[in-house]
């Protein structure tokens, strides 16, 4: 019970801090801890409803102008989510593992070719139907590998629709409330969900949440960009050093 209350306040400050749903920091510290891959995955996505309900309520003064895009691309991530139990059912945990990795990989490179933070009229426009569908194909992989969708999120919205680091970073957050909720629902109904665990991280990861966006707005983007891509490099090389 400890050990999880633990992981669940250090995944909740990672979670409010880098805009992510916490399932890439929380997966890996279940699976050192003993779970298997679809019991991580399970309570990552319980956690996640606490942690993207929460942190996307103390976002919302500072990225009220991203929540258009956000609401068009989270229909997208519930509908795509709610095909992760159909998933995790019929695909096996090392396949699952390996996606993890892939999507880690692309997120580095993708973070780290884009800029810190870019000028409000520089951002793109995109049609409604391309982002519903980048939303339901990022749902249904994220959820069936227990993270968010914001850690594949963001580095797209950077990088070809042209977000500042940060506002992206809060959008991301924002869709792990649909994914999560999706993704809660379709493994509750394969009974895939492990619900004392899960709610048990959860709850946890409220304090953590706090104290990680409060820290996320007192420092500059620049900055911002090396802490995210430093806790990519570590979630990466412990995927990998966990499967080798």
């Amino acid at each position: 019970m400890i050990e999880l209350l633990l992981f669940g306040t250090m995944t909740g400050f990672i979670s409010g801090f880098f805009g992510v749903g916490g399932g890439m920091v929380l997966v890996p510290m279940l699976l050192f801890a003993g779970f298997v891959m679809k019991e991580a995955v399970a309570i990552s996505i319980m956690q996640m409803v606490f942690s993207s309900v929460y942190g996307s309520f103390l976002n919302s003064k500072k990225a009220k102008d991203v929540l258009k895009d956000g609401l068009i691309i989270g229909i997208g991530g519930f509908f795509g989510g709610l095909q992760s139990g159909y998933i995790i059912t019929n695909v096996s945990n090392e396949v699952l593992q390996y996606i993890f990795i892939a999507i880690l990989f692309y997120s580095i490179v993708s973070i780290f070719k884009s800029p810190a933070q870019i000028h409000e009229d520089e951002k793109k426009s995109s049609n409604r139907l391309f982002l519903f569908i980048v939303g339901a194909l990022i749902g249904a992989i994220a959820m069936s590998i227990g993270v968010g969708g914001s850690i594949l999120l963001t580095p797209l919205l950077v990088r070809f629709l042209n977000y500042d680091l940060k506002k992206a970073t809060s959008l991301g957050l924002f869709f792990v409330i649909f994914s999560s909720v999706a993704g809660f629902t379709s493994l509750s109904l394969s009974n895939q969900m492990l619900f004392q665990e899960g709610a048990t991280v959860g709850i946890a990861s409220l304090v953590g949440v706090y104290f990680g966006i409060k820290l996320k707005n007192s420092i500059k983007s620049t900055s911002y960009k090396k802490y995210i891509l430093i806790l990519y490099l570590v979630i990466f090389i412990s995927m990998v050093y966990k499967v080798i």
